[in-house]
């Protein structure tokens, strides 16, 4: 099976900061999009973040702030830096790898909850 493997997710303070990162096959990472999803209870699931395997990095204009996305492809990770959290993006953050040209994919990670109290 291909697994993403996420990790970083947590309880944290208004303001407060956390690391996502995402572990993927190399096979995969080297050849894919790779991005960032969140899913708010009773809504639809959103990009957060993206980076393709040329290292353009695009971040969605509803996280208004404090995001950024990277990749080490050295490592196989696709890592989101959240700073500055404020509680309106609580949400189960997904990685995924996906590729679209070629010999398409699509996989994700099971979801690591982020939770950020006033």
């Amino acid at each position: 099976q291909v697994q993403l493997v996420e990790s970083g997710g947590g309880l944290v303070q208004q303001g407060g900061s956390l690391t996502l990162s995402c572990l993927a096959p190399g096979s995969i990472a080297r050849s894919a999009i790779m991005g960032w999803y969140r899913h708010f209870p009773g809504k639809q699931r959103e990009l957060v973040a993206s980076v393709t395997s040329g290292g353009i990095t695009n971040v969605a204009d509803s996280v208004e702030g404090g995001f950024t996305v990277s990749r080490d492809n050295a490592k196989n990770t696709l890592v989101l830096q959240m700073d500055n959290l404020k509680p309106e993006k609580t949400a189960v953050y997904y990685c995924n790898a996906k590729r679209v040209v070629a010999t398409a994919f699509s996989y994700w990670g099971q979801g690591t909850q982020v939770t950020v109290y006033s």
